[in-house]
Parts: C-alpha cells; structure tokens; sequence
C-alpha cells in the first residue's frame, strides 16, 4: 500500500478541487458513470454529509435503473413498473433520469446540471452509432418520467431536513452533544426512513453494546483510548494516514470504486445501470438500519466514555478528563459505525458482481495526493473498519457488529433486487466472456455504450 506521509486535512475549498480532479480523471465514461461523477460533485458542491448522500445517489441510481431496465426489462424493475414507449433511447433516458433526480435535489445547481445534460444529449446525437432523434426525445420523455415516479415514491419515506434536535441524555453510558462543536444527533430521521429493499429498518438490528460493566468493553475501552487519542504514541503514521483517509463521503468512496473497477472490466450500460443502483440500494439501506441502531441504543461515544470512566463501574477503564480522538468526534450516537456498516454493505454487492479478489486503487477527499491500493472489497472495508477506531470515535464492537449488519444488508440486496427476468441470478460478471454477463438463454447481453 502507498505510505506517504499523512498531510493533514485539505480545507474544504481545495477538497471541491481535489474532488473534481478525481472525478475528472476518468478516461472514459458511458452516461451512466458520467451522471454518477456529476452527482457526486453536485453532492460535494451542496456540502452533503456521507448519510443523506446515500439517500440521493440511490434516488439518482434507481431512478437511472428503472428507466434503462423499463426499455429492455431484463430484471425486475426497482419501482417503476410501466411500460416504457417503443423506441426510447436508453441513454437519452439515463441522462434524463439522473438530470431530473438531481435538479429536483439540487435545485440551486440547475444551471451546471442544464449545461451537463446539453452535452451528454448533445454526445448521443452526434454519436455514429446514436439513435435517430425521435428515440432521444422518447428517451428523454421516459426518463423524466421515471425520475417524477421515484422522487413521488420516496417523497413519502419519512426523511426531512430539519428533524425535531435529538440531544441524547446525561445517565451512563448515554450518548450526549460531544466537544467541540456540541451539535445535536444528526440524521435521526434515517432510523425510522422507508428502505428501499428492506422489509423494516431493524431487519438486521445488532443486539446492542457490551455492557459497561464487562471484560469486552473494557478492551474495546482501552483500545480507543490508547491508539486512538491525538496524541497516541503507539498508532503508527500509516495507521493515522488510514484515518483520515477514509474521514470523508463514505457513499462517494464505494461509487468511486464501482466505477473505476466497471471501467477497467469494460462493463455495458445496461451492466452498470444494474450495478450503481444495486449498491447504492445496499449502502442506503445499510445506513437505515445502521441508524435504527444507533437511536435505538444512544451509545455514548469515546470522547465522552473516556472523559467520564469513573462512572461506569468498571474497575479496568481508568478516566482521562482531558483525553481528545484524533479525528473530531460525528454528531451521533457511537453503537454501531456507520462506516463499518455501509463499507461492508458496499463489499457485498461489489465482490458479488465483479468477484471478492479484485485489485483496485482509490483516492480519498480528505488526502491531497495519496492513493491506496487493495488486492479484495473486503479489505478495503475492514480497513475503513480499522479508521475509525484508530481515529479514535469508535469502539471496535460497534465496528464488529456494524460490519455483521452490513454484510446482512449487502447479501438481502444481491438476493432480492433488480432480479433476472428469465428466473436466473445474473450477479457477477461473467469475466470469460468478451462482453462481461452472459444472459439466461446463452447469448451475451452486451450493448453499445
């Protein structure tokens, strides 16, 4: 793995920089990862924190998956289960879909997404191989269709912007507002959201933390309190580097890696429509039911367990008044992580799509210049896992568990969603065959891009 030295964290301007240079540095993209870039700036743009992100990438996913899927029906649709007009353009259609999710979200970035959508539209006419432009304009009519559905759909799903301030309480081992900004829980709107695959929020739920009282978490005390405080002697430098590496949009890292990997493997439109909306569905149901957890037991986090020890009736955990995490604590309850629910969720879809051993490079928002390298999805997972107990903002059983969860979360996805219309699993990438999946009747389902 690459061992720069950890910089430090980028201010954010220079992050939108970074961000765009990233996105940017695709060599070549279908619309579908086209509008995935787009989306993930639009998200950086509007200041959108890695939860509610989840929300909107899978609004913009499903909704580019149903209008693709709704002109060849492959797979069962995700919502959107009328027929779409003979003729259509699938990439008129998914250009359209996500520009409509995505000015409907961010209506103040309506000029940059009108000029982003003149030119993919603009591409498609002038494309050798185009449709004719009666079916562009039947795309675009079914796109905006499908994207008006979905938005409909989960206008309903109990997320707001502004919930009801959620200050936790001051008994023992109670999450409260932590140093130093002291905000209120964030986001206790997703522990009770509409899944988008799930049958309820607590499908999944971990049985809770240890008890205060216990061997386990005096470990997992101990632990966080020693390798994870700013100014902990034994985390080496690459182990700070890992923490703040993966300190950003969580949501942003996965599609990133999504589309690096489909792009290295010359996966088909209709291939990555199917694949973004699979693992967009996992990580923003596993986020929902990370955050029934968290707002079911309204765990205190290290920053404030370690501060306070002398009141858990635990004769191994020892106070430190002045003890402070590397990483500025999340406004939320601690039990369990979100990252190691949402990374291992990610894994699932992808490791099952593309196969678990597969090596990939990644760049992070927060690290100006460093690159990692992976041989498997689930090392990268456990090695965000690992960040944030060396941050110092999570207990390693909330690690463990959110990564149970998650794991439970990605496999209900792959097994229940965006199914094969011809009663045939059709996950992974066939990787013998030139152009990827082979369909059920033997022939290839590869497509222009």
């Amino acid at each position: 793995m690459n061992r720069r030295n950890f910089k430090g964290n980028l201010a954010l301007s220079a992050v939108v920089g970074l961000l765009a240079v990233i996105l940017c540095g695709t060599v070549k993209a279908d619309v579908i990862t086209e509008w995935n870039q787009r989306a993930q700036q639009a998200l950086l743009t509007a200041h959108t924190s890695p939860i509610a992100s989840s929300r909107v990438l899978a609004i913009v996913h499903v909704s580019v998956f149903d209008a693709v899927n709704g002109i060849e029906r492959r797979y069962a649709p995700i919502h959107v289960d009328f027929d779409a007009p003979p003729g259509a353009s699938r990439r008129a259609a998914a250009v359209q879909a996500a520009y409509a999710a995505l000015v409907k979200l961010f209506p103040s970035q309506k000029p940059d997404l009108d000029a982003a959508r003149e030119s993919s539209l603009a591409s498609i006419a002038s494309d050798d191989a185009a449709e004719d432009s009666q079916s562009i304009v039947r795309g675009i009519e079914w796109g905006q269709k499908v994207a008006d559905d979905i938005l409909l759909w989960r206008s309903t799903d109990g997320f707001t912007p502004a919930p009801p301030a959620f200050l936790g309480g001051m008994g023992v081992g109670q999450w409260r507002p932590t140093p130093p900004g002291f905000l209120p829980g964030a986001g206790p709107q997703f522990a009770y959201m509409t899944p988008w695959a799930l049958n309820s929020p607590s499908q999944f739920r971990p049985s809770g933390p240890p008890a205060l009282t216990s061997d386990q978490y005096a470990a997992d005390f101990n632990e966080v309190k020693e390798i994870g405080s700013i100014s902990s002697s034994t985390r080496s430098a690459e182990q700070t580097q890992i923490a703040v590496f993966w300190n950003g949009n969580t949501p942003a890292y996965w599609n990133r890696i999504a589309t690096s990997v489909a792009e290295e493997r010359h996966t088909t439109l209709s291939e990555n429509a199917r694949l973004l909306a699979l693992l967009n569905v996992a990580m923003a149901d596993g986020v929902i039911s990370c955050w029934d957890a968290k707002y079911t037991y309204v765990f205190w986090r290290p920053i404030t367990a370690i501060r306070l020890a002398s009141t858990d009736g635990n004769p191994a955990t020892i106070e430190d008044a002045g003890w402070t995490p590397l990483l500025v604590t999340p406004n939320f309850p601690e039990y369990p992580s979100g990252h190691a629910t949402v990374s291992p969720a990610a894994a699932v879809v992808l490791g099952t799509y593309f196969g678990n051993d597969t090596e990939f490079t990644l760049t992070s928002e927060t690290l100006s210049g460093v690159v990692r390298t992976y041989a498997s999805f689930t090392q990268a997972a456990d090695e965000a896992f690992d960040a944030r107990i060396y941050g110092g903002i999570h207990f390693r059983s909330a690690c463990r568990d959110g990564r149970a969860t998650g794991t439970q979360v990605g496999s209900f996805v792959m097994a229940n969603v965006a199914q094969s219309v011809r009663g045939e699993r059709k996950g992974q990438i066939n990787h013998n065959h030139p152009h990827g999946e082979i369909g059920g009747d033997g022939e290839s389902t590869g497509d222009d891009q």
